[in-house]
């Protein structure tokens, strides 16, 4: 899982993570709040830690629909993360 997330947070792109929260917010998965924080971000690092992070505090269901809405997004990377 560590190498996932350490892989996640070097190989994600910031199209890719503005997709992914923006997916997640109109699922309810993140709030406004959460997107408001994360988009302020400059770092993509950073960004991509504060995700990963906001949505493992929500649970398994959470993480799963993170995991699927990353799939759809950039299927490429999911394969590279072992998650396909």
């Amino acid at each position: 899982m560590m190498k996932t997330i350490h892989l996640f947070l070097k190989e994600s792109k910031k199209p890719v993570l503005q997709s992914l929260l923006d997916k997640l917010l109109e699922k309810k998965v993140i709030t406004d709040s959460d997107w408001e924080s994360a988009d302020e971000m400059q770092n993509k690092r950073n960004k991509a830690r504060f995700v990963i992070d906001t949505v493992r505090k929500k649970g398994e269901a959470a993480s799963s629909e993170m995991i699927e809405f990353l799939c759809e997004t950039d299927p490429f990377l999911c394969e590279h993360l072992g998650l396909l």
